[in-house]
């Protein structure tokens, strides 16, 4: 039985010969996403360099969530020919503001905190991996020997705590760095 491979007969045409909008649908298209592409740019780095280092900063999960829709914004606006230049300006600085928003409303109200960041865990501490906050944040203790080798510590012996950051990162306090621990008890959420 013969294969049934399409021919350029069997392409989209348009009397008889294949339809070239596939391949180019003309300069306005063109110069629509340069000027877009261009302006949505420089609007994101003005927006970025504006509000200040904090956006840029290691991610927490809502400063993942706004990076990824400003990524999907910007790439669906550069290539639309639909959405003109004052809606793709106004999408970018809408996320923004809501980013920058959230991060006020954040810094002003503890229920903000909570609502929209994740405490520090303690994964480790004096000598015992807390298996629950292991287990909860899908982490194991292989992680948490990585984490101290990568922080110069050739055992756990030397080290006080182990923390989850709420950017994912796994900090190490030596044992002769905990001092009263003031600045990382009280904030550690407990397994």
């Amino acid at each position: 039985m013969p294969l049934d491979i399409p021919t350029l007969r069997q392409c989209p045409c348009k009397n008889g010969q294949m339809d070239i909008s596939y391949f180019w649908t003309g300069w306005e298209a063109i110069l629509h996403t340069l000027l877009i592409g261009t302006v949505g740019y420089l609007t994101l780095v003005i927006l970025l360099r504006g509000t200040g280092p904090r956006t840029m900063a290691k991610m927490t999960p809502l400063d993942f969530v706004i990076a990824v829709s400003l990524g999907s914004v910007f790439g669906r606006v550069v290539t639309a020919v639909d959405v003109g230049l004052t809606q793709a300006v106004v999408a970018l600085i809408l996320l923004v503001v809501i980013q920058w928003s959230l991060a006020a409303l954040r810094s002003r109200w503890r229920f903000m905190r909570r609502l929209l960041d994740s405490p520090p865990v303690l994964l480790y501490y004096e000598g015992e991996l807390q298996a629950k906050a292991l287990r909860r944040h899908r982490l194991t203790d292989l992680d948490v020997h990585t984490a101290a080798r990568q922080a110069g510590q050739g055992s756990l012996a030397d080290v006080q705590a182990v923390i989850l950051h709420a950017d994912g990162t796994l900090g190490i306090i030596a044992t002769d760095s905990m001092g009263d621990g003031s600045s990382v008890l009280p904030f550690i959420e407990r397994e």
